[in-house]
């Protein structure tokens, strides 16, 4: 397998990273991200915006498990993307677990930023500023395709999972639990 020169544990979809100018919207980002990957992607922006998984769902008109949250924490300090369905909670000590670290937090606005060149409520599943690794829970397999973040907090796209598999890589197992249950 190519490594690229990264860590064995960064995969070789989550190697190709964003490199186009700041000022280019982050739809036009992730566009020219899914296309580097052979990736066609039709981004779909919304009046109402998507900065929730029922936002988005009730806009599309689909599921709110179908719609993935892209959730950035830290793992012993280091940035990783949780893909989490709409419908349920990210569980973090499954996040560590499945990721072989023990101190799990929520990354700070600044850090998701600077990790995944894209902004909270609109981070997409691939093509971030630099190599990160992904995690996926596997309830997302309950829909195929499933939406994710377009980008921006106002833009979604559809996404088959052979397709998420192939470009963002990630490590799928259990992560989350029923929203409303207690943590």
């Amino acid at each position: 397998m190519l490594s690229f020169g990264l860590p064995s544990r960064v995969s070789v979809a989550a190697a190709y990273v964003v490199s186009l100018s700041p000022m280019a919207s982050g739809s036009d980002r992730l566009r020219d991200a899914a296309r580097a990957l052979d990736l066609d992607v039709d981004v779909v922006t919304l009046s109402d915006g998507t900065r929730t998984a029922e936002d988005a769902a009730g806009a599309i008109g689909c599921d709110v498990a179908a719609i993935v949250k892209s959730l950035v924490f830290t793992v012993d300090g280091e940035p990783v993307v949780a893909l989490i369905p709409g419908d349920r909670r990210l569980d973090t000590a499954l996040l560590g677990a499945l990721a072989g670290g023990d101190d799990v937090a929520r990354a700070p606005l600044d850090l998701v930023r600077s990790a995944t060149g894209y902004v909270a409520g609109g981070t997409p599943p691939f093509g971030h500023a630099r190599p990160l690794r992904v995690f996926a829970d596997v309830a997302l397999r309950r829909h195929d395709p499933v939406w994710a973040g377009g980008g921006t907090p106002h833009a979604v796209f559809a996404i088959g999972l052979d397709d998420l598999d192939r470009v963002a890589g990630p490590v799928w197992g259990p992560l989350s639990r029923p929203s409303g249950s207690p943590s």
